[in-house]
């Protein structure tokens, strides 16, 4: 590797990492908006999402120029392609960090309804994955990667118990249902990020091996 490859290539180490800080803070700030509902959160999430997209088209930018000068091969080659595609992910978690917000913002003003541990539990389950795999990019840790995907099911379990404990609370509560919608709303979203997460794990063993392991759950179980 040439050393302005390698310095190009971590110039986008620096960013995907900046990226997925601000996409991080926004999952967070969406999360606890949900116990404290406020209009300006959204409004503020909508303003931080037109930054990361914004970052998405540099990035994106920037590896196409590193193909044109460098043209890089092998997991260099594969190394570029992961990151096209680690932005995608990131930039779809943020649209969620968004949509997150505008479901809390949809509780001002409604009968309170009350915000299970297990959501946050879950939110905190979602974002480590989503950072593991990021570590594992930059680590180039294939193994690591392989483990993550492991979690997802843990966080479809939490998923799935606070959908039954809302749909209860709608049952016994028709003046809930409202509210509990927006949680309900909410619960999913943050579920997805688990799976944006996942994604980027199996763009890393890809990035590591060369081996696409997406829909194959022979592949996700193998250790190399």
């Amino acid at each position: 590797m040439s050393i302005h490859l390698e310095r190009d290539l971590d110039g986008l180490h620096h960013d995907i990492l900046h990226m997925c800080s601000i996409v991080e803070d926004m999952i967070h700030r969406a999360v606890d908006g949900l116990r404290s509902p406020s209009i300006q959160l959204a409004e503020e999430l909508a303003s931080a999402d037109d930054e990361i997209d914004a970052m998405d088209v540099q990035i994106e930018n920037d590896c196409l120029k590193i193909l044109a000068l460098h043209q890089p091969v092998a997991i260099d080659l594969r190394r570029i392609a992961t990151v096209l595609k680690i932005t995608g992910e990131l930039e779809r978690v943020a649209d969620l960090g968004v949509n997150i917000a505008e479901r809390a913002a949809g509780l001002v003003g409604k009968a309170e309804v009350i915000v299970s541990d297990k959501l946050q539990d879950m939110s905190r389950k979602a974002l480590e994955m989503l950072h593991r795999s990021i570590d594992c990019y930059v680590e180039l840790d294939g193994q690591g990667a392989r483990a993550i995907l492991e979690s997802d099911d843990e966080v479809d379990r939490l998923n799935a118990e606070i959908i039954e404990e809302l749909r209860g609370v709608m049952r016994s509560s028709p003046d809930m249902v409202e509210p509990a919608l927006h949680l309900f709303s909410a619960t999913r979203h943050i579920e997805r990020v688990a799976d944006h997460a996942t994604n980027i794990a199996e763009d890393v063993v890809f990035m590591v091996e060369g081996v696409i392991i997406r829909h194959r759950a022979d592949f996700r179980a193998e250790q190399v």
